[in-house]
Order: C-alpha cells, then structure tokens, then sequence
C-alpha cells in the first residue's frame, strides 16, 4: 500500500493547496474527500452513461427497464410504484414511459384488479434490451473499480455504505 507521500498528487491537491495556503486554519481533509467523491461521481457517471448511449438509452430509461425487469415475472409495475422506486415526479416518469412505449420497450396496460389503473409491463423487445445492456453496465462497472483489488473494493464499499447510512438517517 502506497503512503500518503507516495501517492501521486490529484486535482483535488491543488485545490486544498490553494486553500492552505490562503487560510491555513481549516481543517481541509473533509473537503478533499468529498472533492474526491464528486470528480469520481462525475467520471464514473460519464463512462456509465456511455454505455447506455451506445444501446440507445438514456440513464432514466435504463433505470425504468432495469426495475421492470428485477421487478421479476411478470416485469410489470405500476406507473406510481416506478416513480417511487425511482425517485421521480409522476410526469418525470410520464415522459420517460412514454419515450420508452413510442420505442416499444414497455406498454401500459390496463390493472386486472382496478380498470382505471394501468401497469407497465416490459415487452419483449425491452426485456432482450435490458437484459443485454445490465451486462454491457456490469462489465463497465467491473472496469471502472479495477484498479482496486478485492479487498479494496470491500472496504470502499464498507465505508461507503457506513456513510450513507448516517446521511440518510440524518438527513
């Protein structure tokens, strides 16, 4: 393992150097941190999205598809349920069922148990879709942390999950 003298200096260093040296009485090592975070967010969310560009899909419809098809057999949902699950506005994901349907990848239905609601189901074409682009989005996640070993990854993912689990408590 590298030491902190070893590591190689970042974006990040010149931005805490500069504010050392400016008001050397903050404490900065937060800040570099979440700086850190947000240029890795903002890479990793560059690369991941070039995947879904390359099967032509937006990040939003990639998430409709992939909740559909975890949602398991039948691969339906309803519209509200998708939303939450989702985080959307209902006419965040009005627009977004609605590309997806011009596209044939989903198609709404009526509710067998309620005939003024409707579900959205996954077609057949949006099922074969999805199943081919989680495994293109898998292997490029894979690519992205490789540069971490196993143990790496796990402990990263340890600190992550204790991280946010505090934020979302807090928050």
């Amino acid at each position: 393992m590298l030491s902190m003298t070893e590591m190689k200096s970042d974006s990040v260093d010149a931005i805490v150097a500069q504010w050392q040296r400016e008001r050397p009485d903050l404490e900065l090592d937060a800040m570099a941190v979440i700086g850190r975070l947000g240029r890795l967010f903002t890479i990793a969310q560059q690369e991941i999205e070039a995947v879904f560009t390359t099967h032509g899909l937006q990040r939003g419809e990639f998430d409709v598809l992939a909740a559909l098809r975890r949602s398991g057999e039948p691969f339906e949902l309803n519209p509200s349920v998708l939303a939450d699950t989702l985080m959307l506005s209902r006419a965040g994901m009005t627009g977004r069922l609605d590309r997806l349907e011009s596209a044939g990848l989903v198609r709404r239905i009526a509710d067998t148990e309620d005939r003024r609601a409707v579900r959205v189901a996954l077609t057949e074409p949006g099922r074969a879709l999805i199943d081919t682009v989680v495994v293109a989005h898998t292997e490029n996640e894979t690519r992205i942390l490789s540069v971490l070993s196993g143990k790496d990854r796990r402990e990263l993912d340890r600190i992550a999950r204790r991280l946010l689990e505090s934020l979302e408590r807090d928050g």
